[in-house]
Formats: structure tokens, C-alpha cells, sequence
């Protein structure tokens, strides 16, 4: 009966099993082939029919022979192998899919979404599907362009038909479909012409809203960098702090350990109490005396140049002409001004006989300078070393390090801090900073000159000074002495005589106001090499080794009142209301340009010339572009309807410019 069974089931199939096995195996190559399937179903077959019933009783089995039969058949099938196999190769993203509609997924996926991240979806305004968009951006077809070429053509030959003759047939009137069909046309091309147009203005909107969403980020990041640079200002105070409590403590040992032999130990009781007498009264008699106000040898220290850890580069992320501050520093005109870094210390002086120290970080007076005579017309920062040249003929040096000045806290939640004791106008200027803030900071006073001290410059241990007694002085500033004197007119005077000119007197050939013009304009030193500009237009190079002038550039004709040179260049500035730039190789003017008026103060940087001229802003020359802009309160006054006095001194560090004014206010901006 088995082989009866078996022989039931094989001549239907035994045509097609060569096929069916060769596309199974194509389909699942991996799984079991026909004829394998066929032995275990024979074996399972012959299997049940002695377990369940006897070989003689032919119908006791023929039922499960008939139900095997079709699980049989039902294996042999390829659709039904195919869906298992797909079945156990699909991935779950697949099943779900297959089980679940698209709209139920995106419900099951947002509800497990948190609403920070659905509040920064934005929402689709767009009113055409994404198939018109696509058909708006298709190309037209070619047919329109040759239906418009086959017209022009046809026009054209209509034309020629009617100046040759009548022979040609008129061309018969376009029927009602066709106009229709142009008509509608037109319509689905305006219609795709407004679905582009459309689809435009949504990318223009869309590039806002990323702009808009990029911005206040560049504002969070911006944000972030001066809360930065906050903490690092207040480090840098810190260190300084700890730097000079340092120094304190290695003098009192240094003075210790000179003062450590004693005054020889009286034998006699009588000896020692006299001895005791003596002292008292000395002390006594000291403390009581002028001789109380004699300099301690902490005051007489030498100049020690303390350098920062860190530079500020917050004002790099201002857009070129925005301003960062405006200071109320003085009540006259600013004559002299320096700073050491951005969002440093600057020091200003006026003709109001002060000296201020200021903290560009707070925007707060730190304090004042006090020890001149007169007004300070010239002075410069570096570092933490200031040296300041005055009308009462004298130069004094300072150590800003030495300061009690406290940085105010930085609070980053917004809170507001108290400034002072609380004004009931929050217009009100801050208290002054107390007197004892600067009283450590004298080093010591330069005296030689005997007229005003109107220029002055020094690099390391050199200093020199110009002066209205028309002589130029070099200082040894570890000494404290002047080391040498040149006489301006002695070498105008050779100059002239080695020119074999007739007329060697001193001439001024600017047209020029009384008292509006220093002798000693401007000079800088580097080494052994020094630039002076003085009030006859003409800019010499000295050698302080020989003290004799090598080189004389002629071209002002104004009194020059600034200079700046670096490797290559020498820039000037003159009452002739020229800049002049210079090539140091071979003594020749590289380029010149002109402004309206005089030009009283100038600077550069590796970038960018500013300068004062006489009008309500700083002059900018960029030199990578050739560029001249104008930066300062001046620019949009008659919009806003003020009036900012004149510019009188400018100075620039890595594109951070602050410039003073007739009226003592100080502008800081980025250029």
C-alpha cells in the first residue's frame, strides 16, 4: 500500500519535477529540493501506516494516505516556499509596514516623542502637492518651441507668399479647438509658472528661518566667549595678584636677611639701656621728621614687565564699525592716549591736569596718575608699565601691577550688581575710585628736560623723549639716568652745511596757527635705530650708537605730528593734512593720501591705518583692500541728531580702535 501510495502521487508530478526543482533550487537555495521532500514523505507515510493500522485492511488507512497526500502536494508548491522564505528574511520595519498604515505609524511614533523636539518643526504652508511641484519643474517640451519656430516660419513665407504674387493659397482661419487647445496651454504654463514662483518664495523664507535660527545661535555662542574672556580677566587679575604678593614677600626676606647682623651685645646693663634709649629716640625722632616721606626702596624698584596670559578676541566677532563703549573720561581735551590689549587698561590724559586709568572690560575710572605739574601731553602703555611725559618738563614711570584696584564680579544669570551705594538714578556716574587705588604705582621721575615734554617712546630698557627745548634725550631706564642728548638743531644745521646751502637757520614751512604745533612731534625707537618728526615737515632717522642722523626724508610740508614704523614702511602724519608712507630701504615714498584737514594722531595695525583729522571720525584706510571708511559717533549723527565733537587721538590694537575727543569723551569701536 506504501508503494501504492507512492505510486498514486508520482506520474501527475513526474513531467514537471525537473522544472519545479531547477526554479526551487533557483528560489531557495538554501532549502530542501523535491525529491528530498518526496523520501521523508515516504518514509512518513510507510511510518504511520504500521503504526496506525494493519497492511491487509486496505481502508483503515486510506484516509491519512489521502490527508498526507495533500500536505504532499501542498510542499511541493513554490508560492507557498517562496512566502516562508520571504517570511523569515524580512526584517521588523518590513513587517510592521506590511501590517500597519502609514498614518498609524506616524501617530505611534510622535506619541513617543517628547514636545521639545515637536516644537521645532516647522509647519508645512505650502499649498501644492509634491507631484505638482514636480511637474512645475519639469522642462517644457520642445513642441511649444517648434510650434513657436513653425509659426514665425509660416509668417514669414505668408509674408513672401503675398509681396510675390497671389499664386499661394490663403492660409484658412484656425478652428475653435485649436484656440481652445492654445488657450489652455497658456493656462497650465502660467499655473506652473505661479506653483514655481511659489515654490521659490517657500526656499526664500525657508533660508530666513535658517538664518534667523543660525544667528541666535551665533548670539548663544557670542554670548559664551565674553563670559569666557569675563573669567579669564578675573584670573588674570588673580594671578597678578598672587605674582605681586610674590615679590612682597621675597623683598621682606631679602631685607631680612640684610638686616640679620646685630648691633654688638653691651656687656654692662647701663651699656644696653643706654643702648635702648638711643634707638627709642631715633625712632622717634624719624617718625616725627620730613625724613618720614622718603622714598622706600619698594619705590625705587626698576620696571618689571609682566605680560598677559591671554588676549581677548571678542571684539573679532563685531561687525567692522560697531561700537562697543562710550566713556565720559574727561571734561577738556584729550591730549594723550594708550592702551595695552582689548578690553585691557587704557590711560588717558586731558588738559584738565589728570591722569586716568581705565578698565576697558567694566567700562570704570580704576584711578588716577598723580605726581605731575601740569598737563601730561604724551604717554604710553605697555603692558603694565606706563610712562607719561608732562608739560611741567619731567617723565615719570608707573607700574600698573602695583594697583588695588578690585575688577568688579561678573554675574552670568543677568543679575544686576550693585555700583556703589545704590543711586536713585541709574543714569548717575559711579562713585571715583578711592585715592590710595594708585598710590603704589610711582616707579620713578625723569628729570632733564627743560621745557615740555611733548613725544615720547620707549622699547625694553630705552627710552627716549622729545621735548620743546628742541633736544632729543635716550634714558636708561634700569638706571635711571638720561645717557645721551641730540640736539635737533645741531643736526639741521650739518644737514644744511653738508647740503651747502646758504640759508641754514631754523625755518618752520608749514602755514601753521601759534601754538598749534610741537617742535618734537612724534618718535619711536626700536634697538638702535630712531625716527623723530619734527616742525619743519622733515622725518629723521637717527643712529643712537653714533647719535648722528643717517637718512632725512623730505616731503611734508606741514609739521609732522605722528609716526609709526614697522620692518619695511615708515607712516607720517602731518599739520599738511597728508599721510605718507614710506619704504625704510630706500628712503622713497611708497604711497600718500590726503584728507580736509590736518592730521593731529596715527596709527596702524597689520591691517589698517587710522587716523584724526579734524572731523567727527576716525579715518580708516584699509591696506589689504585700498579701502577708505569713516568709524566713529560721526557716521549716523545727523540721523540720530547729535553732535560728537571733533576726534583729537586715536589708537588701534588688532582692530580694536579707541579714539578721544575735544569734549574728553572716549569712543571704542571695531574696524
Amino acid at each position: 500500500m506504501a508503494s501504492g501510495g507512492a505510486q498514486d502521487t508520482s506520474p501527475s508530478g513526474s513531467s514537471s519535477i525537473p522544472s519545479q526543482a531547477s526554479q526551487e533550487i533557483s528560489v531557495l537555495p538554501n532549502a530542501l529540493s523535491t525529491r528530498n521532500i518526496e523520501a521523508f514523505g515516504r518514509k512518513v507515510t510507510t511510518t504511520a501506516s504500521h503504526l496506525l493500522g494493519p497492511l491487509a485492511d486496505p481502508t483503515g488507512s486510506s484516509h491519512y494516505q489521502s490527508a498526507l497526500g495533500e500536505i504532499h502536494k501542498e510542499l511541493r508548491r513554490p508560492n507557498l516556499q517562496r512566502r516562508v522564505f520571504s517570511f523569515t528574511q524580512s526584517s521588523p520595519t518590513e513587517l510592521v509596514r506590511s501590517k500597519l498604515s502609514t498614518s498609524e505609524i506616524q501617530y505611534r511614533a510622535i506619541t513617543y516623542l517628547p514636545d521639545e523636539l515637536l516644537a521645532n518643526i516647522p509647519e508645512d504652508e505650502n499649498v501644492y502637492s509634491l507631484f505638482e511641484g514636480f511637474q512645475a519643474t519639469l522642462p517644457e517640451s520642445s513642441e511649444h518651441h517648434g510650434k513657436g519656430h513653425r509659426k514665425r516660419n509660416s509668417r514669414g513665407q505668408r509674408l513672401l507668399g503675398e509681396q510675390g504674387g497671389s499664386d499661394s493659397d490663403s492660409p484658412s482661419p484656425p478652428s475653435m479647438a485649436k484656440l481652445k487647445k492654445t488657450k489652455n496651454s497658456l493656462v497650465h504654463r502660467l499655473e506652473m509658472l505661479g506653483v514655481r514662483k511659489n515654490m521659490a518664495s517657500a526656499e526664500v523664507r525657508e533660508i530666513d528661518h535658517k538664518i534667523a535660527n543660525l544667528n541666535n545661535m551665533r548670539r548663544i555662542v557670542f554670548d559664551r566667549v565674553a563670559d569666557l574672556e569675563q573669567e579669564e580677566a578675573s584670573l588674570e587679575h588673580e594671578l597678578l595678584t598672587a605674582h605681586n604678593r610674590i615679590e612682597d614677600l621675597q623683598d621682606e626676606l631679602d631685607d631680612a636677611a640684610e638686616t640679620t647682623p646685630a648691633t654688638p651685645i653691651q656687656k654692662t646693663e647701663a651699656g644696653s639701656d643706654e643702648a635702648l634709649d638711643s634707638q627709642a629716640m631715633d625712632a622717634s625722632f624719624m617718625s616725627e621728621s620730613i625724613y618720614e616721606k622718603i622714598p622706600s626702596p619698594k619705590s625705587n624698584r626698576k620696571p618689571k614687565t609682566i605680560r598677559r596670559k591671554s588676549m581677548p578676541i571678542l571684539h573679532e566677532h563685531f561687525e567692522p564699525g560697531s561700537s562697543i563703549k562710550e566713556i565720559q573720561a574727561h571734561n577738556d581735551i584729550i591730549t594723550a592716549m594708550d592702551f595695552d590689549v582689548p578690553f585691557g587698561t587704557m590711560v588717558t590724559a586731558a588738559l584738565d591736569d589728570t591722569v586716568r586709568v581705565w578698565d576697558l572690560n567694566a567700562g570704570r575710572c580704576m584711578g588716577m596718575l598723580e605726581g605731575h605739574h601740569a598737563s601730561v601731553r604724551c604717554l604710553q602703555v605697555e603692558d603694565n608699565i606706563v610712562a607719561t611725559g608732562s608739560m611741567d618738563a619731567s617723565i615719570r614711570l608707573w607700574d600698573l601691577s602695583r594697583s588695588e584696584y578690585q575688577p568688579p564680579e561678573y554675574h552670568k544669570d543677568g543679575e544686576d550688581e550693585d555700583d556703589g551705594l545704590g543711586f536713585e538714578n541709574p543714569d548717575d556716574l559711579p562713585p571715583p575710585p578711592p585715592a590710595s587705588n594708585m598710590q603704589d604705582c610711582p616707579l620713578f621721575s625723569l628729570e632733564a628736560h627743560v621745557d615740555e615734554v611733548t613725544a615720547l617712546h620707549f622699547k625694553g630698557d630705552t627710552l627716549v623723549s622729545g621735548s620743546a627745548d628742541k633736544t632729543l634725550r635716550q634714558w636708561d631706564l634700569q638706571k635711571g639716568r638720561c645717557v645721551q642728548t641730540l640736539d635737533v638743531l645741531w643736526a639741521a644745521a650739518q644737514a644744511s652745511a653738508t647740503l651747502s646751502t646758504n640759508d641754514s637757520q631754523w625755518r618752520q614751512t608749514g602755514r601753521l596757527p601759534d601754538a598749534s604745533a610741537d617742535f618734537v612731534g612724534a618718535l619711536q625707537c626700536f634697538d638702535a635705530a630712531l625716527a623723530c618728526g619734527t616742525a619743519d615737515g622733515m622725518v629723521r632717522l637717527w643712529d643712537l650708537r653714533s647719535g648722528q642722523v643717517h637718512r632725512s626724508l623730505v616731503g611734508h610740508t606741514g609739521p609732522v605730528t605722528c609716526l609709526q614704523f614697522d620692518d619695511v614702511h615708515l607712516i607720517t602724519g602731518s599739520l599738511d593734512r597728508s599721510i605718507r608712507i614710506w619704504d625704510l630701504r630706500t628712503g622713497s615714498i611708497h604711497d600718500a593720501y590726503a584728507y580736509d584737514h590736518p592730521v593731529t594722531s596715527m596709527q596702524f595695525d597689520t591691517r589698517r591705518i587710522v587716523a584724526a583729522a579734524g572731523e567727527d571720525v576716525a579715518k580708516v584706510y584699509d591696506k589689504t583692500d585700498g579701502r577708505h571708511w569713516d568709524c566713529g559717533a560721526g557716521v549716523n549723527a545727523e540721523e540720530e541728531g547729535r553732535h560728537p565733537a571733533t576726534v583729537e587721538r586715536v589708537r588701534i590694537n588688532d582692530g580694536y580702535l579707541t579714539e578721544g575727543r575735544k569734549d574728553g569723551v572716549v569712543g571704542i569701536w571695531t574696524c
